[in-house]
């Protein structure tokens, strides 16, 4: 009788995937909690958002070493390292006493991740090299990503709730514990024999750029000159990166990528969802305790109508893409994201109490459907419709498109926001997120082949 080999263990792929889940987690549990973190700690919108903006500025600068880091010294070392850093981060968020203490360890936190996730990841590919056998341990960290989006806003409501948001960070202490005790006696240590080269001026260069261009759209509203001259030196800071990135021998991030319309219509599709639904989130529930005096734990229930479809769509997202094909499965997912944010600005606008609450639940349940929809198949069309030589690097520029789209948009809907005028303004935080989709929809339109892969052009 033939004898099957023994399955692999996925313990290594559940340490693994807890890494994932807290980085995660923090995320949408944070957001929940915004509102009474500005309150407690005495700043606006623009403070407000950048909560969430120094986290992803950080994680997404740090994202394009860490990579050739871990590889240069070790993927388990760089996942722990990177697990102690977000630690010691988070037990400065949980003390902080003003808003430039919770900003500033909110950016070292996003470095901590940034080292957390590309180690784990990395440790995943090295740790499985059977193909079956990753490809489960790949499914269990989209899971556990999958659960940490899903109940973040529900869990750190609750925290919130019960014993105060600072609790949100500390209780990040024991989880980053368990983490570093278990990781080394699960996953053995690997690294790369040739050295990638570490780009750091490139880095700060990407890093400044945007946060410039974050401050600049916060000031828009009460600094026109600040505003003007921030724009200025990013785009100034932003030519320099591809200046010199066309100059390198091994960029970090290859400029002629965007040459193929199919990265132009996947960029804008990225864009379109990082400002129509995730940075929507971040607004919610300032909006839902504006609007009807929620406390933090019931605007994190509320937000399930937009976090669980990420948990239950993304199967459902395969099929349709292999069924409508790339450009129609794109345009249907963002006519979602698009019509259930004007659901929510036509409720706000006819000032209907009766229709307000239905309306603004059925309008999240769109908007988390259609993100559902397309938000994990962008990195599968990178990887399909990509030339093969160039799918690596799309790959790479579509990882911090995301981030960068995410605090961007939440720089924009912030500078359109002014909270001191009532739930009314918010019609136009929606209003823009409807613009950002309909943009998005657009582009699959015209960027996108029909059907087919990296051999087949724009017109399909």
């Amino acid at each position: 009788m033939r004898q099957t080999a023994p399955q692999p263990s996925m313990l290594p792929a559940l340490a693994l995937g807890f890494a994932a889940f807290l980085t995660n987690f923090d995320i949408t549990a944070v957001v929940v909690a915004l509102p009474a973190v500005a309150s407690d700690l005495g700043f606006g919108i623009a403070g407000y958002a950048w909560v969430m903006d120094a986290y992803s500025l950080a994680f997404t600068g740090c994202l394009l070493v860490s990579g050739a880091l871990a590889d240069r010294h070790g993927r388990r070392r760089a996942l722990v390292g990177g697990t102690i850093v977000f630690a010691l981060a988070s037990l400065a968020c949980g003390l902080a006493p003003d808003g430039p203490t919770l900003w500033a360890a909110r950016a070292v936190q996003g470095v901590g991740a940034a080292f957390m996730v590309t180690g784990g990841i990395a440790l995943i590919a090295g740790a499985y090299p059977d193909a079956k056998a990753r490809t489960r341990a790949f499914a269990w960290l989209g899971v556990a990503s999958g659960i940490a989006m899903a109940a973040g806003p529900t869990g750190g409501g609750l925290i919130a709730s019960w014993v105060g948001w600072r609790w949100i960070f500390l209780i990040n202490l024991p989880a980053c514990a368990l983490i570093v005790w278990a990781v080394p006696r699960l996953v053995s240590e690997a690294r790369e024999a040739r050295r990638r080269p570490i780009d750091f001026v490139s880095v700060a260069l990407m890093t400044a750029a945007l946060g410039l261009l974050i401050e600049a759209l916060l000031h828009i509203r009460s600094d026109t000159g600040v505003a003007i001259a921030g724009l200025a030196l990013s785009v100034c800071l932003a030519f320099g990166f591809v200046f010199r990135q066309k100059r390198r021998e091994e960029p970090l991030l290859d400029p002629d990528v965007f040459a193929q319309p199919v990265m132009i219509g996947i960029a804008a599709l990225l864009f379109a969802v990082s400002v129509g639904y995730w940075a929507v989130l971040v607004f919610l529930p300032l909006f839902l305790a504006s609007a009807f005096g929620w406390s933090p734990e019931t605007a994190g229930l509320a937000l399930l109508t937009a976090t669980l479809p990420m948990l239950f769509l993304p199967p459902v997202g395969g099929r349709l893409v292999n069924r409508l094909g790339w450009r129609l499965h794109f345009t249907f997912a963002l006519a979602f994201v698009a019509a259930g944010n004007i659901l929510i600005a036509a409720a706000l606008a006819a000032n209907d109490p009766a229709l307000l609450l239905p309306s603004i639940l059925a309008g999240l349940v769109l908007v988390g459907m259609g993100a559902a929809l397309a938000h994990p198949q962008l990195s599968g069309a990178v990887v399909a419709l990509v030339p093969a030589d160039r799918a690596g690097m799309a790959s790479a520029v579509t990882i911090v498109m995301r981030q960068a789209g995410f605090a961007i948009g939440i720089a924009i809907l912030g500078a359109v926001l002014n909270a001191d005028n009532g739930t009314a303004h918010y019609v136009w935080l929606f209003v823009t997120a409807a613009a950002a989709a309909l943009a998005g929809l657009t582009a699959a339109l015209v960027f996108l082949p029909s059907r087919g892969d990296r051999s087949t052009g724009p017109d399909g």
